[in-house]
């Protein structure tokens, strides 16, 4: 039989029990608010509110004033340079140490053009002094040519491919912080540059010449592939950019004029290039004509770029380690007009 006291105690206990439950009501809202802010949910979809870096490059045009604003001397055999990343902790850069080159055929066999060559696949490992921590080596048999590689808040993406068109690479994940490598799957061609869509969770690649795009999920299903429509310069190195973009930096070699050496001289431009991710589209393409202590263009190889409003910071690293200077990390400032 029901009392009046026991009835207040039961009441005052419901109460505690909607208390309980509306704090922690609020905090999984503030969770939930944080997660969107830093751009991800617990099921691990992202949610990107800042697109400052993708604002700031639609002002960039062939008058932007780029200022060279320091140059970081790397004290170790570098070998030749392919791709660059930063992380809180550390520098990354890969590179390929050549120790057969490849032979052109003259004509295809087996489906290639040239041998496969010898080498060894580097990731080297610096504070941010760029001081060598550890040298990671990649590579299985004839895949050892690291590519263009990635940052995507934890991991650093690596893809290591043959040194030869229309062959196999092997896609790697390594720890930004423990280092640790894994290999993520292989795939059918060659990809020479690599990145993630936080939008989608999906790896996004470029072939030899960046001629072709694939992408895939982590476990290496192949989504789906669509051809470059443009052919101003090859993609070396490339970053993601929200919201599903990728920006990159690259190279052509054109032949000079028979006063200058013909065909067997070459002149070096350098270019970046805004990709969206959704609809395949380049969005925004810009010549780049900086060079290097040793006479590269600027963008030849490791590149990446960060924005603060609309002022931009570009990281290169061209040079081999056995040309001019040596490898050097260059920074490359600039103020923009976002586009309307």
């Amino acid at each position: 039989m029901s009392t009046p006291r026991a009835r207040s105690i039961l009441m005052a206990a419901a109460t505690m029990v909607l208390a309980v439950s509306a704090i922690g009501g609020t905090a999984a809202a503030e969770a939930a608010g944080n997660n969107a802010q830093n751009g991800t949910n617990d099921a691990g979809t992202h949610h990107e509110t800042t697109t400052a870096l993708a604002d700031a490059f639609n002002g960039v045009d062939r008058n932007t004033k780029w200022q060279q604003t320091s140059k970081l001397k790397l004290d170790f055999p570098t070998y030749h340079t392919e791709g660059i990343a930063f992380s809180e902790d550390h520098i990354f850069l890969s590179a390929v140490q050549i120790t057969e080159p490849t032979t052109k055929f003259a004509t295809p066999q087996n489906g290639f053009d040239r041998t496969p060559g010898k080498g060894i696949g580097h990731l080297f490992v610096m504070d941010k002094a760029g001081k060598l921590q550890k040298d990671i080596t990649l590579g299985e048999g004839d895949m050892y040519h690291p590519g263009g590689i990635d940052f995507d808040g934890t991991n650093v993406w690596v893809p290591v491919a043959q040194y030869r068109p229309d062959s196999s690479a092997i896609i790697y994940k390594v720890d930004a912080k423990t280092l640790d490598v894994h290999k993520q799957f292989e795939v059918k061609d060659h990809f020479g540059g690599i990145v993630m869509d936080k939008q989608t969770g999906h790896l996004v690649g470029n072939t030899w010449g960046s001629r072709h795009f694939a992408e895939w999920d982590l476990q290496g299903k192949q989504l789906g592939t669509w051809q470059n429509p443009n052919f101003f310069i090859d993609y070396q190195d490339c970053q993601y950019v929200p919201n599903s973009k990728m920006l990159c930096g690259g190279i052509t070699n054109l032949p000079q004029t028979p006063a200058a050496g013909g065909a067997g001289a070459t002149y070096e431009l350098g270019g970046m290039a805004m990709i969206d991710l959704k609809s395949h589209d380049v969005t925004r393409d810009v010549p780049f004509q900086q060079w290097s202590t040793a006479g590269h263009v600027a963008t030849r190889n490791p590149f990446k770029m960060t924005a603060d409003g609309d002022h931009l910071t570009m990281k290169v690293a061209p040079d081999n380690g056995d040309e001019g200077n040596g490898t050097e990390i260059l920074s490359y400032e600039a103020t923009v007009t976002p586009a309307n």
